[in-house]
């Protein structure tokens, strides 16, 4: 069926003539792989950056055309522009985006402008927008970027959570949401919303067990969909759980979207510290401020003894961040509970507050919304374990 479908696609773009006055966009090869999921056709098209503009409006054609074709319920196009040789990344062409709500241009306090990211266009209604990333899978990113949202949250803030983590989506199931966003005037998509927050994902798009076979182009122009078509506002802070690693995708989103701060996420042991170096390096290279770093499964308490154990080492991320110059945020212990109410769409923040991971979490997103807002957090409480 899905076959059948691309073949539909392909011969209505060949039909549509190019504005530069070329053959089909199809024959040039200007058009990437197409994925088709419940009726949604996802692809971009690579252009030359000077002719972005001209472009613009057969990407809006082909939209309509490919939404009208039977089987198919609603289309997402983007425009993207391939790298020139020694150059940098150019945006994917999108309409400009307009300036935040609030309509005037001076910064909110020392962490709420990128340094340096001028030229990056705001979304419209939210004020902020951190990043939680990581060096590495597996070091629990998504499930701090959740109980980061949530802890913003319980203090005051209307926060959203975007998910662009295109390969592998976490929020639907750490958040227990399920379904699909409904659209505003066939395009916007409505973010779905639980304990609070407004979240966004690719997950919530497509089957849980189905692969995004992307390359690069095609997953920015589904990110940039993700924050920039999504009825976010009005929103203070949007957290945006980063896919893991220091890639394209990663690179790219930092170059290209307004963030006011970053909170890198790595266990002790040292070759998750490894890669999380690289993760802050990456952010340090493109002037994107460092929040902090967050050192999860930093120990584990035994239920039956209260004995602690540090099973990956400990005080690593704390080293680090204190050689590199970076706000240490908190440790996070190694508990079962965080691992079942994870699996089961119940973040610890949100249903067990009183816990100690909860506490931290909290700690971890006060500290973060101290340097947001330009002033130093209160010193928290040390606990001791004998």
């Amino acid at each position: 069926m899905n076959a059948a479908l691309k073949d539909m696609i392909l011969d209505t773009l060949r039909q549509l003539p190019a504005p530069d006055g070329g053959a089909d966009i199809v024959s040039r090869g200007m058009v990437s792989d197409i994925f088709v999921a419940d009726g949604k056709a996802f692809f971009s098209l690579t252009v030359p950056a000077s002719e972005a503009e001209r472009f613009e409006p057969m990407r809006q054609e082909i939209e309509r055309r490919v939404a009208a074709l039977e089987g198919v319920s609603s289309a997402m196009v983007a425009l993207t522009a391939e790298r020139s040789a020694g150059g940098a990344q150019p945006a994917p062409a999108r309409p400009s985006a307009q300036p935040p709500a609030h309509g005037h241009g001076h910064n909110h306090g020392q962490g709420n402008a990128p340094r340096g990211g001028g030229g990056k266009p705001g979304v419209p209604g939210i004020g902020q927008i951190i990043a939680v990333a990581s060096g590495k899978g597996g070091v629990g990113k998504s499930t701090t970027a959740v109980n980061l949202a949530l802890g913003l949250a319980a203090a005051g803030k209307r926060v959203g959570l975007l998910d662009a983590d295109i390969y592998g989506p976490s929020v639907p199931r750490l958040m227990g949401l399920k379904g699909k966003p409904q659209t505003v005037g066939g395009r916007t998509l409505v973010p779905m919303e639980a304990y609070g927050l407004k979240t966004m994902s690719m997950g919530y798009l497509v089957e849980e067990d189905t692969p995004m076979i992307w390359r690069g182009p095609m997953v920015m122009s589904a990110l940039t969909q993700l924050l920039r078509e999504v009825e976010w506002a009005p929103l203070d802070i949007l957290v945006v759980d980063m896919p893991p690693g220091t890639g394209d995708a990663q690179l790219t989103m930092a170059q290209q979207v307004p963030l006011a701060g970053a909170v890198i996420v790595s266990t002790p042991q040292d070759l998750a510290l490894i890669d999380a170096r690289k993760g802050l390096a990456m952010f340090r290279k493109v002037e994107v401020p460092l929040l902090g770093i967050v050192e999860n499964m930093s120990y584990f308490i035994a239920p039956d003894t209260g004995r602690r154990y540090d099973i990956f080492g400990h005080g690593g991320a704390k080293a680090e961040a204190a050689r590199l110059g970076v706000p240490f945020l908190g440790e996070v212990p190694l508990e079962m509970g965080i691992r079942e109410s994870s699996d089961a769409g119940r973040p610890v923040v949100a249903t067990e507050p009183d816990s100690v991971s909860a506490v931290t979490y909290r700690d971890i997103a006060a500290k973060v919304l101290a340097q947001l807002e330009g002033h130093a957090a209160p010193a928290a409480p040390t606990i001791l374990f004998e």
